[in-house]
């Protein structure tokens, strides 16, 4: 029973032809991969499940019981109308609103969920939730390359507005897709109808009015709203179960889930290096904000973070214009050359969209909000009560309604010089009457608010984002170690703090340039008889110039030196980032090739065959004996193997490079590595928590092959990993030989967290040996030797990035 009912998503059922089995068979072994034959297809339309132990059927059925027709489902729905009281505004001061909204978790940094998941692997993201310099999570969409060679991607952005759905089911659905297209629209896309979308529909089936709620927002979504924009919803999943009953202390309880959809939304990206960002540009040129209204000063407050603050819900929800919808992106996709920044007007308004905005470029920034409350001042200025109100007390409302509204929009940064042409832009694409600037930079720091020529609001941009880190941090100190977390919080306060930066020692565009030398030989060292040499050459033939193509069967095994020199990319059960790691090393003229250490242990491959070897990052054998422990026992402990290995090592002209689970792997291979014998083992990070970051690396004088002529570089770089802790033995820490370690900001040896992600002491997080053949680290620089793969980078970079060079190094030194 346990075994044909139970739900565990690592197991997957397929179907395969019989003669095709030996083949899967052995791709599953090469895996590490079990598998069992459970059974064969039949056409007599019965289920049958034997047991062997009691020769019995333990099932025995007609499948058509299973997949016939049965009943169709009849559901009686009823709508429900509930009066709620409307939103008031009375007694709340802007200042302690700016304070609850930011720290509202569904606005506040996410910081603390981001960095514990993996978002670098494959070497495929050219966009991920941190942006800019100083790494605030705030991104709109998430991009993808299709490739190492190609600048066309793939975007990704979500929506949802579930606490609509209290109030209007109907608007929660539209906005939902409102706030998926007005995210993914930071990106280059060329056509509106290019998205897809995915809903995942979510409802508590037979609870109240969720059934109709969930009907009416089906109708909304999918056969008016959608189609107004030429959007498909192709795929998506529903949840009919959002309800939890149960008894306590005799008494019936439950909790009842809001009818919602979620929605995905995915599409082509012409260009993954054009996606805008959130981070205002702080280039010493004159610029102004602009804000796109969608909402058309509506300004309605139902469902809004602020509300939620307040612990009420208001009445009156935001609702989405397809028609505005349609031609907002058409516009930011048209404006895209002219746009510095671009940021969604979501969870906590147009204040959290600009403060958002001014954390990532580090900068503070000045709002006039006139324009936005023109009627106030153009309707109430005699400063008489209405409905109970004087006039400050209508500014004060007019003013948190315009702050706090969650009305679909965005904000955009343009040079000062680009307005006219700008704003007839988007006057001629039917947003003249939205399209508001409300602002510019200021050298402050600080986040202003004026209306009426009067400072109606301001505050230190440090003190805000404060406020905004710390409910991630106040569950990362929960859950991680407090004072890593503590230290992380703290670094907020350095309000000079320049951010990421690169300092190079070297030119990353150099060209490759190869000693010249045959196309082909045999090495001196490979220890041939002249015999074998004869019989090698002839067996190469006329391939002399496609040394691929020799058929060299039965001829030994030997050392080539060639054009593009045989490197084994190597992997073990659970190794996740073999890929990106051959596609740099084949940028850098070698020729890859996937070598599971299966391969090795049965023999169908040797590592004679190769000049160098990488061993990858990932979790081999899920990282439960150690992290990389149990893929070096495999080695040790097998005698064949270790000599293999032993003797890859001990050979001259080998060289092998050990990336985060292969540099766990290596360093556990210290004692059969010439020159290893100081190296440290990598344990459990300080924070006790995985750490998937974009951070400072320097590379130190050493003799590593990888980075000669890079010694004093400082170079972002990403870290992924768990277990990056260098631990040294005793002693041994000042006679290992540095080849990268963590540096802040300023350049600084990186004690602190999260500079130092790990913990490691010195920073140290990659040692060579005294010939620098043996290299290994736990940062990725596979992941990031496109810029188009970095996180952030200098403007001006080219195509490769700087760390192209250390592959690149190694090419050169094969020669």
């Amino acid at each position: 029973k346990e075994i044909w009912c139970n739900e565990s998503q690592e197991r997957y059922v397929l179907a395969i032809a019989p003669e095709n089995l030996d083949m899967f068979q052995k791709i599953c072994e090469r895996e590490r991969c079990p598998f069992a034959v459970l059974g064969t297809a039949t056409d007599d339309g019965q289920l049958v499940v034997h047991d062997e132990h009691f020769n019995n059927d333990a099932v025995a059925m007609p499948m058509e019981v299973l997949l016939g027709k049965p009943p169709r489902m009849h559901r009686e729905a009823k709508r429900i109308t509930r009066e709620i009281p409307a939103f008031d505004l009375s007694g709340i001061t802007l200042e302690e609103a700016a304070k609850r909204v930011l720290a509202m978790p569904s606005v506040a940094s996410k910081s603390f969920l981001i960095t514990i998941g993996d978002r670098t692997v494959g070497g495929m993201t050219a966009r991920d939730q941190f942006v800019g310099p100083w790494q605030v999570p705030v991104a709109d969409v998430a991009v993808t390359a299709l490739g190492y060679q190609s600048t066309k991607g793939e975007a990704f952005a979500m929506g949802e507005r579930t606490p609509l759905a209290l109030l209007d089911a109907p608007a929660s659905g539209r906005m939902a897709v409102g706030e998926a297209v007005t995210n993914i629209a930071a990106a280059a896309i060329d056509e509106i109808g290019n998205i897809k979308l995915s809903a995942n529909w979510m409802a508590a089936a037979g609870h109240g009015g969720e059934d109709a709620a969930l009907f009416d927002t089906v109708k909304a979504v999918a056969l008016d709203f959608c189609r107004s924009l030429d959007l498909s919803i192709p795929v998506g999943k529903d949840s009919l179960s959002m309800k939890t009953s149960w008894q306590e202390d005799g008494k019936d309880k439950q909790v009842v889930a809001p009818m919602s959809v979620i929605i995905t939304s995915f599409a082509p990206v012409s260009d993954i290096r054009a996606t805008l960002t959130p981070q205002l540009i702080t280039d010493g040129a004159e610029t102004e904000l602009i804000l796109i209204d969608l909402g058309a000063g509506q300004n309605r407050l139902g469902g809004s973070a602020l509300a939620q603050a307040w612990g009420v819900s208001g009445n009156v929800v935001p609702d989405a214009d397809a028609g505005l919808l349609r031609n907002f992106f058409n516009a930011i996709q048209a404006l895209r050359p002219k746009l510095l920044a671009y940021h969604d007007r979501g969870d906590g308004g147009l204040f959290a969209t600009v403060c958002e905005m001014a954390f990532a470029g580090h900068t503070g920034v000045s709002l006039n909000l006139d324009s936005l409350c023109y009627d106030v001042l153009g309707n109430d200025v005699d400063g008489q009560e209405r409905d109970g109100k004087s006039l400050p007390g209508r500014i004060n409302d007019k003013l948190l309604e315009v702050l706090f509204n969650e009305e679909l929009g965005a904000v955009v940064q343009i040079r000062r010089d680009d307005r006219a042409e700008v704003m007839e832009k988007l006057r001629a694409a039917g947003l003249g009457a939205v399209s508001h600037v409300i602002g510019t930079l200021n050298d402050a720091d600080e986040v202003r608010v004026w209306r009426n020529a009067q400072s109606v609001f301001g505050a230190k941009r440090v003190d805000l984002q404060r406020a905004w880190s710390e409910t991630s941090y106040r569950i990362a100190a929960l859950r991680d170690d407090a004072a890593s977390a503590k230290e992380e919080f703290d670094a907020l306060l350095d309000v000079k703090n320049p951010g990421l930066s690169a300092h190079l020692t070297f030119d990353p565009n150099a060209q490759l340039v190869l000693p010249k030398r045959p196309q082909l030989q045999v090495a001196d060292n490979s220890g041939f008889t002249a015999q074998e040499q004869a019989e090698l050459q002839a067996a190469l033939g006329a391939n002399v110039a496609n040394p691929a193509a020799a058929d060299v069967s039965g001829v030994k095994a030997p050392t080539i030196v060639g054009s593009r020199p045989r490197v084994a990319i190597l992997r073990e059960q659970g190794v996740n980032g073999q890929v990106e790691m051959a596609a740099a090393f084949e940028r850098a003229g070698f020729e890859p090739y996937d070598v599971h250490m299966s391969d090795l242990q049965s023999g169908r491959k040797h590592l004679s065959d190769f000049k160098g070897f990488a061993a990858c990052g990932g979790f081999s054998y899920g990282d439960v004996l150690g992290a990389g422990q149990g893929w070096a026992k495999s080695i040790l402990f097998n005698d064949r193997l270790r000599d293999e290995f032993e003797d890859f090592f001990w050979r001259a002209d080998t060289f092998a490079l050990g990336v985060c689970n292969g540099c766990q792997m290596m360093s556990n291979l210290a004692s059969i590595i010439p020159g290893a014998e100081h190296w440290p083992t990598f344990h459990r990070n300080r924070s006790e928590q995985f750490e998937a970051r974009f951070v400072m690396v320097e590379i130190p004088q050493s003799p590593s092959i990888f980075f000669k002529d890079m010694a004093g570089s400082r170079i972002p770089v990403v870290v992924s990993h768990g277990e990056g802790r260098a631990v040294f033995k005793d002693g041994q820490q000042d006679k290992a030989i540095q080849a990268m370690r963590y540096v802040d900001n300023h350049g600084k040896v990186a004690e602190s967290y999260p500079f130092n992600p790990n913990g490691s002491p010195d920073g140290i997080t990659g040692v060579t040996t005294h010939d620098g053949r043996f290299t290994i680290m736990m940062p990725h620089p596979e992941r990031v030797f496109r810029t188009a793969q970095m996180s952030w980078h200098p403007a001006g970079w080219g195509e490769d990035s700087p760390w192209m060079t250390m592959f690149r190094n190694a090419r050169k030194w094969v020669g």
